[in-house]
């Protein structure tokens, strides 16, 4: 601020799994390459407090493997965005997300582009340039810009963290877990022809799969924290949580109500919605969730969301939980990620 140097920062979502993180990184490396005598200095933000980031196993399992210390890292808590934008410095493009949080809601002006795998829930007018795909990962569009781009940019590094990413998020491309498009098959096969000596799909979804299930030692507050989404609704606002692991051995964890309570009431939420999935050796998904709140019509209001919701259906069953302040669901429709969840409770709330 105090130079006048102009920021544009490349930022994913706040559960800054490894799709935003490699996708911020490979996009504001690009720029940074390909930008004309750039002014602006390119900056990837990771959308987390440097203390969240051992969290993320995967991410920092493949940023440790590819020689990337998190000391050349910029965390969220590390920079102000706010101050940027008020001294007129700053341009954010979002990649993996588009529509900001409440709490940033300041920032929109300062959005110049958005790169996203999501349905459209906001429109932008111009000057902000919008990608909405739907693809399996939002890293296939980073690729597919910088393959689009000047020949040489790309590197060993970028290719590798790109590579993993479309296969972690793909789930090894496998028709079956009902995720992956031709786009990011084809992004995936383009990088190996371009890098032959890139690992085996196998090995690297293995590793990666393997580093991002990895729960053991955490307690039930940094498994919640793991893999967060927020949403703010008019009158509360509710967390959803990825839990990697399955459902009715995370609803017997030892103490499992008052870590909920504690969590809840410790962030301001209202409720909190555990969505949980695994995999059989085909690659096919078991998904279940688990709607908690100690306010019985919240939690009435989003249980009845998810279970009539129709685009898509979820096909709910209910199984036992032994809390009466939370709900158990089967999900007969074990395509619908959390990405087609979250609309349902937006809208619910």
């Amino acid at each position: 601020v105090r130079q006048q140097r102009e920021i544009h920062v490349v930022m994913g979502n706040e559960a800054c799994d490894l799709d935003s993180t490699v996708s911020a990184l490979a996009l504001a490396y690009f720029l940074a390459q390909t930008s004309p005598a750039p002014k602006a200095a390119f900056v990837p933000v990771l959308n987390i407090p440097r203390a969240d980031f051992a969290l993320r196993t995967e991410t920092t399992f493949l940023l440790r493997d590819r020689g990337i210390p998190a000391a050349s890292l910029i965390f969220r808590d590390e920079i102000d965005l706010g101050g940027l934008h008020h001294a007129g410095l700053l341009s954010l493009t979002l990649v993996d997300h588009h529509v900001l949080p409440g709490a940033d809601a300041a920032l929109e002006e300062a959005v110049v582009e958005v790169l996203d795998h999501r349905p459209l829930e906001q429109d932008r007018g111009p000057p902000c340039q919008v990608t909405v795909e739907p693809v399996g990962s939002c890293a296939t569009l980073v690729t597919e810009r910088i393959l689009q781009g000047p020949p040489g940019v790309l590197d060993r590094t970028t290719a590798a963290l790109l590579h993993g990413t479309i296969l972690l998020d793909c789930i090894n491309l496998s028709p079956a877990a009902g995720k992956v498009t031709p786009r990011d098959v084809a992004c995936v096969s383009l990088l190996e022809e371009r890098f032959p000596e890139l690992p085996a799909r196998d090995a690297v979804f293995g590793a990666l799969h393997a580093a991002k299930f990895d729960v053991t030692g955490l307690t039930t507050e940094q498994m919640l924290r793991k893999d967060l989404k927020v949403l703010s609704g008019d009158e509360a606002v509710v967390a959803i949580s990825g839990i990697f692991e399955d459902l009715e051995t995370f609803l017997h964890r030892p103490g499992l109500l008052q870590d909920l309570e504690a969590f809840c009431q410790g962030r301001g939420y209202a409720g909190l919605v555990a969505m949980t999935v695994s995999f059989n050796e085909r690659h096919e998904p078991t998904r279940k969730l688990a709607v908690y709140s100690r306010q019985e019509p919240l939690r009435g209001t989003l249980c009845r969301a998810l279970e009539e919701a129709t685009t898509p259906a979820l096909l709910l069953q209910p199984l036992p939980s032994p809390w009466a302040c939370v709900a158990a669901y089967a999900q007969g429709n074990a395509v619908a990620a959390r990405k087609k969840v979250l609309p349902i409770l937006r809208a619910a709330l």
